[in-house]
């Protein structure tokens, strides 16, 4: 991203770079794509080996611990491009099919340690996440929408970077889509600055249960976040809409409502987002401070072994950006490499082979 710019009416002007993208032209491209060779798959299955047949705890495995020789560097390459470029990389042919979940899990962990340490992604200290449709309420302000069938809509995660395992495929749907946050600033800055000018005040965000120690049921965040010449967003309307059923969030206005529809709008623009989808074997790694990502609804398979599955994990780099102060209520600390996730008083890291 280039250096901040000059400010104007109490906003920087749009943004250029490899960070403020359209789905259109991204979807031409092919260089988000790094597909493993014969060489990288059996690096990746001797990094496995003896962690699998010592029963490693895979919560505990470090970067060390996972050596890849010569896909290591072009790892090393691709966070780069996740930091600081385009935001996102699709990494293909891990032979999934022919392992068992703790074998993929472990490749999925170790390749992901090459980009950052691993948060929880719950209060349970889940390190590693299950994707998966567990048939719950979607209307529930406590229940997360992943853990349903219904489209998830365009948001960010708490973490610097969000990564997914494809294992399986559901018979209709659940494609993945991406849009850049630094792109729908550069739209609303030139259709209407008004309404940008609301986005980058605090916005009540539901926690959806999951309290930290002295901490309200929600956090307040703006939706655009400038800091050291970066712009960073966090974002999620299904969460900032159900913040509202706590009597001491601050009320959502008629002319910030307004603002987050727009931004939803511009979100789900195909002129500024894509979609791809996953096959089995697929990693996406994703940067959530400069990309939302969403999961369209999917019809899933009747028999249980067929049905949709990917492993997540939410990563810390120590390459990552500065956050703004605010970032704390919901990232705890703010050291990067060291930040991120979700943490309860009752909160001990682990990695379940089944989702819980």
């Amino acid at each position: 991203m280039s250096a901040l710019p000059t400010m104007s009416n109490d906003l920087p002007p749009p943004l250029k770079g490899a960070s403020a993208w359209y789905g259109p032209e991204m979807a031409k491209r092919d260089d988000w794509i790094l597909v493993l060779s014969p060489q990288d798959v059996a690096e990746v299955e001797a990094a496995v080996a003896p962690l699998a047949t010592s029963e490693a705890d895979i919560a505990r495995i470090r970067k060390e611990a996972f050596p890849l020789p010569t896909l290591g560097p072009k790892l090393a390459r691709t966070l780069l491009d996740v930091l600081e470029g385009r935001g996102f990389v699709l990494i293909r042919g891990l032979p999934v099919h022919r392992w068992s979940t703790r074998e993929s899990a472990i490749a999925f962990f170790g390749i992901g340690a090459w980009f950052g340490s691993a948060r929880s992604q719950n209060g349970k200290g889940h390190v590693l996440g299950h994707v998966k449709d567990l048939g719950l309420d979607v209307n529930d302000p406590n229940v997360r929408i992943y853990q349903t069938h219904e489209r998830q809509t365009f948001h960010t995660d708490s973490c610097d970077i969000v990564g997914l395992l494809c294992l399986k495929t559901a018979r209709t749907g659940g494609h993945s889509a991406l849009v850049s946050s630094l792109s729908i600033y550069n739209e609303m800055y030139q259709r209407r600055p008004d309404l940008l000018r609301l986005l980058v005040e605090p916005v009540a965000t539901d926690r959806r249960g999951e309290v930290p120690v002295g901490q309200k049921p929600y956090f307040e965040i703006p939706v655009f976040n400038w800091h050291q010449g970066l712009l960073s967003t966090i974002y999620q309307r299904q969460y900032i809409d159900s913040a509202q059923r706590f009597p001491d969030a601050p009320r959502i206005s008629a002319e910030k409502r307004a603002a987050l529809d727009l931004f939803d709008a511009l979100a789900e623009d195909p002129a500024l987002n894509f979609m791809m989808e996953f096959q089995p074997g697929d990693i996406q790694f994703v940067h959530n401070h400069t990309l939302l990502h969403d999961r369209t609804a999917f019809q899933d398979w009747p028999e249980p072994e067929r049905r949709r599955h990917l492993l997540r994990l939410w990563l810390a780099p120590a390459e990552a950006r500065v956050l703004p102060p605010a970032y704390a209520q919901r990232y705890g600390r703010l050291t990067p490499g060291d930040r991120g996730g979700i943490v309860l008083p009752e909160t001990r890291l682990n990695a379940p082979l089944e989702a819980v």
